[in-house]
């Protein structure tokens, strides 16, 4: 069953240019019954986003900036998230924004039990993104969509200049969780490497390296194996992955 989520968009921080991918990517994680942005639609900046309203069925929630260079949108939207955190109609919400204004909003959301997933572009302050459960970055929309129309979104790897470098911080980083989940052997699910990384760090996605999914990303760096196992059925292949032992050299007798 899915779980309900109330999209809350703030369109003066977010570009329109990808809302139908954005809301393809949400619907990856529940069903968005309320869908709602935020904006001065008196002012010129927000025209793109009105045809995309319909199209998408969104509610445009007007809000007049009353005083210069108070940002009114993010009041309203703060308020409307807690009146509908109150109603219990939804299971968990959806912030998109670029914007650390939302940091305490998404804490508190999830201090109410709630599941919060942010989009924002990649200039998101960290404060807000380590917030949510889940954070993706518009930019990837961006680049899937690119990718698809030209054809080449099924291989497992896209156009790598687009894309972060893996790094040695990013190699340790998985390393350390691998390491955390290990049995005795040093083998470790990697369906369960992939969520406590999510846990540790809510911005990894192989997505952003330029990979579809995680497996493709581990088994690209030469410091990982992977062993593809039959479930008790024999029916699904498990995946476990562990780090490689370095090879010691051996003493001449």
């Amino acid at each position: 069953m899915d779980i309900k989520l109330a999209v809350l968009i703030d369109g003066d921080n977010i570009p329109s240019a990808h809302v139908k991918e954005m809301m393809e990517e949400i619907a990856k994680y529940g069903n968005p019954t309320i869908k709602r942005i935020y904006g001065d639609w008196t002012k010129p900046h927000l025209n793109k986003w009105k045809a995309l309203l319909l199209e998408n069925a969104i509610t445009p929630i007007q809000q007049y900036a009353y005083t210069l260079g108070k940002n009114a949108t993010d009041s309203a939207m703060i308020i409307d998230a807690m009146d509908i955190l109150y109603s219990e109609k939804v299971d968990g919400f959806c912030l998109v924004s670029s914007d650390s204004d939302f940091t305490r909003l998404a804490t508190r959301l999830r201090e109410a039990g709630m599941q919060v997933y942010g989009i924002g572009e990649k200039k998101t302050p960290n404060p807000f993104i380590v917030a949510c459960d889940k954070f993706i970055y518009i930019e990837i929309l961006r680049n899937q969509a690119e990718e698809s129309d030209s054809g080449s979104l099924e291989k497992a790897t896209i156009k790598p200049s687009k894309y972060d470098k893996i790094t040695q911080k990013d190699i340790k980083f998985i390393a350390s969780t691998i390491d955390d989940l290990s049995d005795d052997d040093g083998w470790a699910f990697l369906g369960d490497v992939g969520s406590l990384m999510q846990k540790k760090q809510p911005n990894f996605d192989s997505r952003n390296y330029g990979f579809q999914k995680l497996t493709p990303l581990i088994n690209s760096i030469t410091k990982f194996e992977i062993e593809r196992r039959e479930d008790n059925k024999g029916r699904t292949k498990l995946v476990y992955v562990k780090i490689k032992e370095k090879k010691s050299r051996g003493r001449k007798k």
